[in-house]
């Protein structure tokens, strides 16, 4: 058998039953028995031999219906190929499903409005059922008449259209079904090449197994692009006729439709008439379709072209602030391949209604205090403590002209708002809100803080030394309570920012933002539990899909009993102190004004159970102003006022009992190298001067007021009328011009210098204070020359 197999090698022979070859030399008669036995095993008979001889012994090579199923093989492998190599190039089957194009944000509020979009992105998304029907088959009509019955492709549609380009030597038919065009839209680029329109074949053929005709039906619909920055039938709607798509006539739904194969071309307001041709022509296909009647296509192509344009309302940016804060916020949430590929939708936490409440809150101060105050900004920030969600935002006058985010960007001194801080860590260490201090002169290792006015008080407990918000005690509390337990409160309690331990942070020297100062505040409000600020609820992908949802835990940063102490002093501070203007007349409201040196800061932050704010006035080159805190009370009581309304009236937690209470904070007393202590002389603690200048808000202000012009003095005496009682002080102006000139005097030296500081007589006190003024006075409902120059508060 060996020697046979190396005979077959070595000379190919031609076997036949006779023995006779087709070649010059014939097997050997010796190796007939073995090579029959061969071939039998090999199951080639000697029929087939026989076949072969009598075709002439032709080699397979020369015979034309081997290369004919060669070929047809080779296609086919290539062709399988050629798909397989198509598919990986191809979005994956779970893609397949997407609703928004690439490169595209939409960022929504809470109630699903659209506050902002960039990219190609559709304003309004409409269910197919929303869609009114002729509307729906106008675009069938005009781009894909056996749209219900094609896989993706429709070669018939493919050859009428390239017969009527040929008839019209142009272009004025396309062969690509609604499909492939939205294939083309979610994912490929519109480079005109034989590739890209492989695969847009492919992956309309892949979308057809995935997705119901209505599915691909309705995504095209609000994706197409129709010209003049609309994308969708939506947007176009508004774009050409400013009505929505159930608003539409005949007419106006087949000039739309015969937008999408040329949307520069057949604009109707670029281009009428060759967009009155396209729209008759396509309700020429309708009523070939049986779509219409005729007497319903006469009558659309009589109607007038009849336009009424407006802005793509995807161009309009709500809440400017807010939604660049969200886009910078983004990237903590999503990774960079995520932002890059687009399509994401994102909602979040803004309330629209407040977020216009508080936009008119601010603006009005701007507009009225700020002119005779001389701050030219504001900011304001408002939180859900017990979520964390941001409800409004505004981070400034005007972000056309400065996008600068006074809310998050902006580093300012915190002022008296910092005091809050040092003295819930007081309480938590164990210590009473009765609990005395001495109010007197006290240099520290060469620091010297002053209250304002330069006066003194001696004696004071906690309550009122926060309440009144006196300088002295708040550094002597620091040292007794010790820096480090300070500042880890401060920052467990949502303070993000550096603070340094000096003597004057108790001061509020350290530089904060809004954002984080006015989250800290609702951890008093949440009796103690802090929750992360965030804007965003959810990040959807272009699926419709959620890849991110907030999912924000409270921690504890404060024990509940000293939060509640602290809330029931804070509310002193509004009903009987410095926060006066602050007040709401049916709901507790407690909260800390703060002024920086020379009134270059003006803050209120304030809470109700439900809600925090937070407000900052000034200027943005840290000029300094002539107001007062109590214009920042101000502004915070008219956004809240507002916003509160429908909103169930919530109570404070009761203050917990004093006695036998333990701290959870331990203090770690400071101990100073020099302290020099002096005592109070006469001048410095005289009665008269004592009630009339109250406030210790400041130490630095003083200096700069009395520098002031000669009527400076009668407008620190004035300034304790809050804006709130200014207004009311005007209403009443005619009924009290006989008011004596005693009545008067004795008003204005009850009036205190600084508006941060309590008066006598608090202003607006609906309610007994929590703890009892130190000092009495008259008032009168006559306003005083200064409020009468005061702009109106409308």
């Amino acid at each position: 058998m060996g020697k046979l197999t190396s005979w077959f090698k070595r000379k190919p022979t031609n076997l036949s039953d006779s023995g006779q070859g087709g070649t010059n030399e014939s097997l050997p008669p010796a190796y007939m028995a073995q090579a029959r036995q061969l071939l039998s095993k090999m199951k080639i008979f000697p029929s087939r031999m026989r076949t072969n001889q009598a075709t002439g012994g032709k080699p397979l090579y020369r015979r034309i219906w081997f290369w004919a199923g060669l070929g047809v093989g080779s296609g086919i492998v290539a062709l399988i190929y050629g798909i397989s190599l198509i598919d990986r190039t191809l979005p994956d089957k779970a893609q397949l499903n997407a609703v928004l194009r690439e490169q595209t944000l939409t960022i929504k509020a809470a109630d699903g409005t659209i506050l902002q979009q960039q990219g190609e992105a559709t304003r309004q998304q409409l269910k197919l059922e929303q869609i009114p029907d002729n509307l729906k088959k106008a675009f069938i009509a005009s781009e894909d008449r056996r749209f219900k019955q094609h896989n993706g492709v429709d070669p018939q549609g493919i050859l009428r259209a390239s017969l009527n380009n040929l008839r019209s030597q142009g272009v004025v038919e396309g062969g690509s079904t609604i499909t492939q065009q939205l294939a083309r839209i979610l994912f490929l680029k519109q480079e005109q090449t034989i590739w890209r329109k492989l695969k847009e074949v492919r992956l309309a053929q892949k979308m057809e197994q995935e997705l119901t005709k209505d599915q691909i039906l309705e995504r095209y619909l609000n994706l197409v692009y129709l010209g003049g920055g609309a994308y969708g039938v939506a947007d176009a709607a508004w774009v050409y006729f400013s009505k929505s798509p159930d608003e539409l006539s005949l007419a106006q739904m087949a000039t739309i439709a015969g937008l999408a194969p040329a949307p520069s071309l057949y604009a109707p307001d670029k281009n009428p008439e060759a967009a009155k041709r396209r729209r008759d022509l396509v309700l020429l296909r309708m009523q070939e379709d049986k779509v219409i009647t005729p007497e319903q296509r006469q009558a659309a192509v009589q109607e007038p072209l009849t336009l009424k344009s407006s802005l793509p309302k995807r161009v309009q940016v709500e809440s400017p602030y807010f939604t660049s804060y969200i886009q910078k916020e983004l990237p903590k949430y999503v990774s960079p391949n995520v932002l890059t590929s687009g399509g994401l939708v994102v909602e979040t936490t803004l309330n629209p209604t407040w977020q216009k409440v508080a936009e008119e809150a601010v603006a009005k101060t701007l507009r009225n205090q700020g002119r005779w105050e001389n701050f030219k900004q504001g900011a304001m920030v408002a939180i859900d403590p017990r979520s964390g969600e941001i409800k409004a935002m505004i981070g400034g006058k005007d972000f056309g002209k400065n996008q600068f985010n006074r809310v998050t960007q902006a580093q300012r001194q915190p002022g008296s708002t910092f005091k809050g801080f040092v003295y819930a860590t007081a309480i938590a260490s164990g210590k009473s809100p009765y609990d005395t201090y001495e109010d007197a002169p006290i240099v520290v290792d060469g620091y010297e803080p002053k209250n304002y006015g330069k006066n003194f008080h001696g004696s004071m407990n906690l309550l009122d030394a926060l309440t009144r918000s006196i300088n002295i005690i708040a550094v002597k509390v620091l040292i007794d309570v010790g820096f480090t337990p300070t500042i880890k409160l401060a920052h467990d309690m949502g303070i993000k920012s550096e603070l340094k331990p000096t003597y004057s942070l108790a001061l509020g020297s350290n530089e904060v933002n809004l954002l984080e100062l006015t989250s800290a505040y609702g951890s008093f409000a949440t009796q103690g539990l802090h929750t992360e600020p965030h804007g965003i609820t959810r990040i959807l992908n272009r699926q419709g899909k959620v890849i991110w949802s907030a999912n924000f835990t409270s921690k504890r940063a404060l024990d509940a009993d000293s939060a509640a102490i602290m809330t029931w002093m804070l509310r002193n501070v509004v009903e009987a102190g410095t926060g006066g203007a602050a007040q709401l007349d049916n709901r507790p409201v407690a909260g800390k004004t703060g002024t920086s040196d020379e009134a270059r800061d003006l803050w209120f932050i304030g809470y109700i159970p439900q809600m925090v704010t937070g407000v900052w006035l000034g200027n943005d080159d840290n000029h300094p102003t002539d107001g007062s805190s109590s214009s920042a009370a101000y502004t915070w009581h008219e956004f809240m006022e507002k916003a509160a309304e429908g909103m169930p009236v919530e109570k404070f937690p009761k203050r917990p009992k004093l006695e036998g209470r333990k701290g959870t904070i331990k203090a770690q007393s400071i101990k100073p190298k020099q302290v020099l202590n002096r005592s109070i002389s006469d001048d410095d603690d005289s009665e008269g001067e004592s009630s009339r200048n109250s406030n210790s808000e400041d130490s630095g202000s003083s200096k700069r007021r009395r520098s002031r012009r000669s009527y400076s003095q009668e407008e620190q005496q004035s300034s304790n009328s809050t804006p709130r009682r200014r207004r009311r002080d005007r209403s009443e102006e005619s009924s009290s011009n006989h008011s004596s000139e005693k009545s008067s005097t004795s008003r204005r030296r009850s009036k205190r210098v600084e508006s941060d500081s309590p008066s006598s007589s608090p202003p607006r006190r609906t309610r007994r204070s929590l703890s009892p003024p130190n000092s009495s006075g008259s008032s009168s409902s006559e306003p005083s020359w200064r409020d009468k120059l005061r702009p109106s508060q409308q």
